[in-house]
């Protein structure tokens, strides 16, 4: 049982994806591509070998392996109810997110690697926006560590119980950061637009401009498994314990779905910031994440 959340996640990364576009196109009154379509390219692409420019160096070669392991490595850690996950120990929450890092660490020095002015602007970037949305994930991490008594992820979510309006208000702000930090990380609307063709407004995008077939293969399927496994987290919300299975995995799917329908009706109706908004955008949300923790503190009575 302990495999049900990774099998779940990977399930979900195959159409995740297919689903946001799917959204997009319906939203926009397009017929669009099929949902499989965005899977169809990917697997294309893992298809042909990889081109390697002459300017670059093992590392260029290795990021997209260390990407993809890495998050293959932080979905083993996400529970499933009250199942843990392949692995689960006291503090994994913390090994989850500075693996994620390790992964996106190597990712930009691929692109530094290349020696483009341009994949090193959008590496600058990429950076910038991971150090103030990680204050973020800690902080709603630890306030429900505080609240549980346990710093786990498997024990804080079945420890969590939504039982008045303050605690049914702090995890529908949680489930709401994640699902930011997720279209964040993942250089989405209205942070990043995946489709724009100038380099100079770029950011995931123009840093993976120089891999081609297999390794571009590797990097895209990436954002499909890190879209799936923030929504698993945040499905772990809305499984109550006392819940079996049978109810569980539908819920799982429910709030996948939601997700992916609402990723791609931001991306439709919303416009992509301005460089210099983005900061202040992103730490927006870090002050949510706060209130979350001034509400752990009032519910634990740590002040009056």
């Amino acid at each position: 049982m302990r495999m049900i959340s990774l099998l779940l996640i990977l399930i979900t990364s195959f159409f995740f994806t297919g689903i946001i576009i799917r959204t997009k196109s319906i939203l926009s009154g397009r017929k669009g591509p099929g949902i499989m379509q965005p899977m169809k390219d990917i697997i294309r692409s893992l298809r042909i070998g990889s081109v390697y420019s002459k300017t670059t160096s093992f590392i260029f070669q290795l990021a997209p392996t260390v990407y993809i392991a890495t998050i293959l490595m932080a979905i083993l850690f996400i529970p499933f109810g009250n199942q843990r996950g392949v692995l689960s120990f006291n503090g994994d929450f913390v090994f989850f997110a500075y693996t994620l890092a390790l992964g996106k660490f190597f990712m930009i020095i691929a692109s530094l690697d290349t020696g483009s002015s341009f994949e090193g602007m959008g590496a600058s970037r990429e950076a910038l926006y991971s150090m103030l949305v990680e204050p973020a994930f800690f902080i709603i991490m630890g306030s429900f560590s505080l609240l549980t008594g346990f710093t786990s992820f498997v024990d804080i979510f079945s420890a969590m119980h939504f039982g008045s309006y303050v605690t049914y208000g702090l995890g529908a702000l949680a489930a709401f950061v994640f699902a930011i930090i997720a279209l964040i990380e993942n250089s989405r609307m209205p942070v990043d637009d995946p489709k724009t063709h100038l380099e100079l407004t770029m950011i995931h995008e123009v840093m993976i401009l120089d891999n081609s077939g297999y390794d571009l293969g590797l990097i895209l399927y990436g954002t499909n498994l890190k879209f799936a496994m923030y929504g698993a987290l945040i499905a772990n919300f809305f499984h109550t314990p006392g819940y079996e299975w049978y109810y569980s995995i539908p819920i799982f799917f429910g709030v996948q779905l939601a997700f992916a329908v609402t990723v791609g009706v931001v991306e439709s109706f919303s416009a992509r910031f301005r460089m210099n908004h983005n900061p202040q955008f992103i730490l927006m949300f870090t002050s949510i994440s706060l209130l979350i923790f001034l509400g752990v503190l009032l519910l634990t009575g740590k002040i009056i």
